[in-house]
């Protein structure tokens, strides 16, 4: 059979992945910048090429064959290397190091993605490094996607964990932060009944966090709060425990920076008698894909700092 490579180009690629991502040609041709008609014709002259349909068409849009899935796939990898590619050269071109494009849960961001940044900036000028943060499920999607180099991160339900290279990471021990002056600030430690009443800020359904509490009271037969706020912004959080007696269940990590100095944010970590205990994330990245050396440097002391007596003792995800 002919080689794919000499008969489809970069565009092919990108229009091919467009439409899959979308469903639609109209708006694939727009994301590209593409009039729809040319969209149709690049289409057909691709189809045309390799003698196979890559697209059904349907009246509510359309979906990949066995073989447009194949490409699909392929073309994210393909064009992800690409843009890498591209950023490389155009830091090189500025005397920049490189980018790094990190995704993390609040916790390990905050406990060694930071510190690891601050190392590498030691020895590392002009490195353009992203850091986004955000829940288990958006981080992984991100990483298939493309959007990072690496993640912490757990594996959602249902993900395909072959797809990965996977470095294990910490578990995590929950705290429960509420204002200086809220009626339970001034215990040292606290049980699920103290706790019973009070309105939460939490991360959404579903999330491990959210779970982890919810099942803790419910196995302790204790009930579930009657207002709950829903966020996974740090400020929300903090303004409204500033402003309520909410509470808000948060990693070790999150915990120490709010509570490091007293006065600054005006927060103060609950410890449990029992400790509600979250299973542990990890160090992920997509099997296969080759790591820029500022990206892959990111890593290795991320990796270093999670490792026993690399860093502290708990995590989160």
């Amino acid at each position: 059979m002919y080689r794919i490579s000499s008969r489809l180009q970069l565009k092919d690629f990108r229009l091919i992945l467009a439409i899959q991502q979308s469903g639609q040609l109209a708006i694939a041709a727009d994301h590209l910048g593409m009039t729809q008609p040319a969209a149709s014709r690049l289409l057909a002259s691709i189809e045309a090429t390799l003698g196979m349909k890559l697209f059904e068409r349907h009246p509510k849009g359309m979906t990949p064959t066995p073989v447009g899935e194949i490409l699909s796939r392929n073309a994210v990898n393909l064009i992800r290397n690409l843009d890498a590619t591209e950023r490389e050269i155009a830091a090189a071109n500025i005397g920049q190091a490189g980018t790094a494009r990190v995704g993390s849960v609040t916790g390990g961001a905050v406990g060694f993605v930071v510190p690891a940044i601050q190392e590498l900036k030691k020895t590392t000028s002009g490195a353009e490094i992203y850091v986004d943060v955000g829940p288990s499920d958006m981080l992984i999607n991100g990483l298939v996607q493309g959007d990072f180099d690496f993640v912490l991160s757990r594996i959602p339900a249902g993900t395909d964990a072959r797809q990965f290279d996977i470095k294990r990471g910490r578990t995590e021990v929950i705290h429960f932060l509420v204002r200086e002056n809220h009626p339970l600030s001034r215990r040292s430690s606290v049980s699920l009944g103290d706790l019973e009443g009070f309105e939460w800020v939490i991360q959404a359904p579903h999330t491990p966090m959210r779970r982890a509490v919810e099942e803790a009271f419910l196995a302790s037969g204790k009930a579930l709060p009657p207002e709950i706020v829903n966020t996974t912004s740090l400020l929300v959080m903090i303004a409204y425990l500033n402003a309520t007696d909410a509470i808000a269940p948060a990693s070790g990590e999150v915990a120490e920076l709010l509570t490091r100095q007293q006065g600054e944010c005006g927060m103060v970590a609950l410890s449990l008698a029992d400790p509600i205990i979250i299973n542990p994330y990890h160090v992920i990245s997509l099997r296969g894909h080759v790591l820029n050396p500022l990206a892959s440097r990111l890593r290795e002391l991320v990796c270093r700092k999670l490792s026993p007596g690399g860093g502290r003792d708990q995590s989160e995800a």
